[in-house]
């Protein structure tokens, strides 16, 4: 881990706040290479770890599903693993989910 997490303070209601880890695009492929090969695991699973491993309360799911699209283009990470077919955020990657569906197959 010598890579420095990036984490923001943020307004979490109307007194509180949480600490949000921001993720680099190698720490979500290093989350992807991590998850277990054939099988759909889940995407808030993932993040939740990520915060924890890093210590923060929560990861932006907003840059998760930028780098997701971006690791679907460059095929640099088996996102796979983690982007449901049936959900529509599956249409946004590259090949779409019966991609998706092909490459979780081609695993078993």
């Amino acid at each position: 881990m010598d890579e420095l997490p990036v984490i923001k303070t943020r307004r979490k209601g109307r007194s509180l706040t949480q600490s949000m880890l921001i993720p680099s695009e190698e720490m979500i492929a290093r989350a992807l290479w991590a998850a277990p090969p054939g099988q759909l695991s889940d995407i808030a699973g993932m993040r939740q770890a990520l915060a924890e491993q890093y210590g923060a309360d929560a990861c932006c799911p907003v840059t998760v599903q930028r780098h997701l699209v971006q690791i679907s283009q460059n095929s640099t990470a088996p996102f796979w693993r983690i982007v449901n077919p049936d959900r529509p955020f599956a249409r946004r990657m590259i090949g779409g989910p019966e991609r998706i569906r092909e490459r979780l197959a081609e695993e078993k």
